[in-house]
């Protein structure tokens, strides 16, 4: 019986849990999730065709979903159930994330060159006027901004720009979309160290997480585990 990786519905057969992916989560699905629920819809024209009101009707429940997230949840935030997380990510990732000594949540003077024990940083002093919101960077924005988002709840990805795959940046970007709040969001940046510890650092408030090959599910293990829950004001 599969598990929603979304929602954590359980279902009978791959075909329920296909029909619910497109009918529940269609803004959220990775490519490979798009890639099977495509060709559950393409075995479904060539046996039983779908008809246009069965059509019109998964639209305006998507509709509806966009509405609600975006009016009822609030541009400040937002609650898992909204973007289809569960309250905890998978345990047998979250059993590899490094818990890492606060260095502090002092705010600095905007400017202000802040030298940071490791790099990338999971906590410490920070600018105190700005921060990076959600979205996938191509240029490494000011540490400094970065740790007061991590600090508003955000969960940082850093990637090395130079083994960055099509699949990973396209995954990454849909997270940045999805997660967007101002105190629960994704942000997905170059890492600034010329030889990287990995491919991939996942970063939150005094947590890291690395990888040398991007995994979907680890990230949503993650994010399911951290995000809006940084120390300035937790939504979740």
């Amino acid at each position: 019986m599969p598990d929603c990786d979304y929602c954590g519905a359980t279902f009978d057969g791959e075909d329920a849990y296909l029909d619910h992916l497109a009918a529940e989560h269609e803004g959220e699905l990775g490519s490979i999730d798009r890639r099977r629920v495509a060709d559950r819809n393409s075995d479904d024209a060539g046996g039983f065709p779908v008809g246009p009101a069965i059509l019109v009707g998964l639209l305006a429940l998507a509709g509806g979903l966009v509405v609600y997230v975006t009016f009822l949840m609030g541009g400040s935030g937002g609650t898992a159930a909204a973007s289809g997380l569960p309250d905890n990510g998978n345990q047998s990732v979250i059993s590899q994330v490094q818990t890492e000594e606060s260095n502090g949540l002092d705010h600095r003077d905007q400017g202000t060159e802040i030298d940071y024990e490791r790099v990338p940083p999971t906590s410490g002093a920070h600018w105190g006027g700005t921060w990076e919101t959600a979205g996938f960077y191509t240029e490494q924005p000011p540490l400094e901004s970065i740790v007061h988002s991590l600090e508003h709840g955000a969960v940082v990805v850093y990637y090395d720009p130079a083994a960055l795959t099509a699949e990973a940046e396209e995954s990454l970007r849909s997270w940045a979309t999805n997660q967007s709040g101002n105190w629960q969001s994704v942000i997905a940046v170059p890492n600034p160290n010329d030889e990287p510890e990995s491919t991939y650092v996942l970063t939150a408030w005094e947590k890291r997480l690395t990888m040398d090959e991007y995994d979907d599910s680890a990230v949503r293990a993650f994010v399911a585990e951290y995000v809006g829950r940084g120390p300035e004001n937790p939504v979740r």
